[in-house]
């Protein structure tokens, strides 16, 4: 088996280089020998097929195989209204052009929304609308799903679900099959961010042992050095099933390490895709939790929380550990009453820090360089005790190749990403996981995101501390040289987070409400507005920091482009885009990529019985947006209405757009 994967790995990978050179023969996506079983007659047309050999074997012959170069795609607009008709002669004069619209901020304009869709797909939309806004099948519509395909079969649920549900929010069945919904978008102005939606169908009690047995160690322990226990990070069975109360996030129960490489692959494909289909412009959505055991994500954010606890008796304030500004001197003077200060000397020769005081108590880039003792890592002098006292316990051998695994897993994916320039973004978590993600995340960015941000490390504005918590990257980022890259988004575990925190007795992380949570985004994001326009008043580079605005709420969006205007940022200085769900607030979305700004879809595939959980999760998030539904359905009717007063049934949707 390892060798059989090896080889798969290997076609892989022959795959990636052959279609970063091969990358559009008018639209195509050259095809390689490793399709994983896909007939070629399901991937390209024949044309296509020849023309990708034919330019292979040039490109081949010129010995061009490793170089990346995309052509600029541009195209003429052919649209009714005057000032577009205007734009379209202004085109013609000026190919290079590419084509834009006025952007009403408003929201309100459906042949906007959506002249990229059919009106069959319209009509579709609505009617999956309509069913959203029905409690009872949203309450049970796993159940009714499943009642569904026991009566009429496999074969007639998957071609319903193609008809409704499946066809209106997940883009295909793999990687091939996803091409044409992705060119579609392009010629709209719009950009992917893939993920392959494919969860496991658990039951509550296969969910909650998965979830206890993943956290305990080999050794039949909890791994918290003891006395050091911080019941925020501790594994309770209540809460065991991190489903609990969350329905917009996807969630991945650790089963075995070949599990997490089975996962690894795939977001390998999905690299493989955005580069192969998008000229370079997607991106890729990963989540840590699916490539290692999630309770060494749970340890290591206690360390980090125990780190910051022993910042603050030297410093005498809360916060991250930068923000304290301390030197290495005011450390020796704190430690000056530890006995062993051979110990101490080693320990601060590990410190990093600079000019502007200490960024780190341990020697975190060797964390994701693969080769770090976890436990050998964390230990600190203690002032009380005057010995070194360890800040995790001793972790069996085994986890420690587990965490390790779990690292090379992620700078597989990275490098991958660096290689096939392609962004990845990695997903924000329970706030539990999450200061070990966003730890990892930003050391992963450090060591990639050199030139250009690859890694984006997403911040939940439900939480208290984002703001603090993206000021203190920003600032990391500033000091250490790296591109930062973040998506702002309001959150997925809100409802889950309270009742944890409620139950075992911690302080609630998250905000009071939900105008609290809107003010949270809003001043975080202004304060990245802030910063960028600091890098081009100083002639710096401003893409130095990179700011995904993922929200569904057009409020939200609304102040960003006002802020944008008012701060001095323009569309194209490419550093702030907008991204909404595939199949969720097309209104937002189209226009914002028509009218120049950088919009992005975030576009699930996978087989149709694979996805019905996500599909479920979908229909249950709707649920709760039923002010975003009755705007949808009521721009979704005009449009529907005004495209059959003109007798446009099989209105065939042509975009001459280029995404920025």
């Amino acid at each position: 088996m390892a060798f059989l994967r090896s080889v798969a790995r290997c076609n892989s990978l022959v795959s990636r280089k052959v279609s970063s050179t091969s990358s559009v023969v008018s639209g195509s996506i050259p095809v390689s020998s490793s399709q994983r079983g896909i007939p070629f007659s399901d991937a390209l047309s024949v044309n296509q097929y020849q023309a990708s050999l034919t330019y292979l074997s040039q490109v081949l012959a010129g010995g061009q195989l490793h170089q990346r170069r995309f052509r600029s795609v541009t195209a003429t607009a052919s649209p009714s209204s005057v000032h577009v008709a205007k734009q379209q002669q202004q085109q013609q004069d000026n190919p290079s052009s590419p084509q834009r619209d006025p952007l009403d901020v408003s929201f309100n304009d459906p042949n906007a929304a959506f002249k990229s869709k059919t009106t069959l797909e319209l009509i579709r939309a609505y009617f999956v609308y309509v069913l959203c806004s029905s409690e009872f099948l949203v309450e049970n519509n796993m159940k009714i799903m499943k009642l569904t395909k026991a009566i009429i079969g496999d074969k007639l649920f998957v071609q319903l679900m193609k008809s409704t549900f499946y066809g209106h929010f997940v883009a295909g069945e793999d990687r091939f099959r996803i091409v044409p919904a992705l060119e579609r978008l392009r010629s709209f102005g719009v950009k992917p961010i893939l993920d392959y939606s494919v969860e496991e169908d658990l039951s509550q009690e296969e969910a909650e042992k998965r979830e206890v047995e993943a956290s305990v160690s080999s050794t039949g322990t909890n791994l918290s050095a003891e006395g050091l226990s911080l019941p925020q990070y501790s594994v309770d069975k209540t809460f065991a099933d991190r489903r609990y109360k969350v329905q917009s996030a996807r969630t991945y129960f650790y089963l075995n390490e070949a599990t997490c490489e089975r996962n690894m692959e795939t977001f390998l494909e999905c690299l493989d895709a955005v580069k192969g289909a998008t000229f370079g412009t997607g991106i890729t959505a990963i989540k840590l939790t699916a490539l290692g055991r999630p309770q060494l994500l749970l340890q290591l954010s206690e360390v980090i929380m125990q780190a910051r606890h022993y910042m603050r008796e030297l410093a005498g304030a809360t916060g991250n550990v930068l923000t304290h500004h301390k030197t290495i001197q005011d450390l020796e003077r704190y430690l000056s009453n530890v006995a062993d200060q051979k110990e101490v000397k080693k320990f601060l020769e590990k410190v990093t820090s600079d000019k502007d005081g200490i960024l780190h108590l341990f020697p975190w880039s060797g964390i994701i360089n693969e080769d770090c003792e976890l436990s050998d890592t964390f230990r600190v002098p203690d002032p009380e005790s005057g010995q070194m006292r360890r800040l995790i316990s001793q972790i069996p051998p085994k986890e420690e190749e587990m965490f390790r695994n779990m690292i090379r897993r992620l700078n597989t994916i990275v490098k991958t990403a660096q290689d096939l320039d392609v962004r990845i973004m990695i997903d924000a978590e329970q706030t539990y996981f999450q200061p070990a993600i966003s730890r990892i995340t930003l050391e992963m960015m450090r060591k990639y995101n050199t030139e250009k941000a690859i890694v984006f490390n997403t911040y939940q504005c439900y939480l208290k501390d984002t703001y603090k918590e993206v000021c203190t990257d920003l600032e990391q980022a500033k000091r250490q040289n790296f591109y930062f890259g973040a998506k702002l988004v309001r959150g997925a575990y809100i409802e889950q987070e309270r009742a944890r925190a409620a139950a075992l007795g911690y302080d609630d992380p998250t905000n009071p409400s939900f105008e609290a949570t809107t003010e949270m985004y809003h001043k975080t994001l202004t304060e990245c507005l802030r910063r960028i326009r600091i890098l081009k008043d100083s002639n710096e580079d401003p893409k130095k920091i990179a700011i995904m605005v993922a929200s569904h709420n057009e409020d939200t969006v609304r102040f960003a482009i006002e802020q944008m205007k008012e701060i001095g940022i323009h569309p194209e200085d490419k550093v702030i885009c907008f991204g909404q769900l595939l199949g969720m607030c097309d209104y937002i979305t189209f226009p914002l990529g028509q009218a120049g700004y950088s919009a992005y879809k975030y576009i699930p595939y996978g087989p149709v019985n694979e996805v019905l959980p996500y599909l479920s999760r979908r229909a249950q998030e709707n649920k709760g947006v039923l002010q975003k539904i009755k705007k949808e359905k009521r721009l979704l009717l005009s449009e529907i209405t005004k495209r059959l007063a003109k007798g446009q049934l099989f209105y065939k949707p042509k975009g001459n757009y280029t995404p920025i």
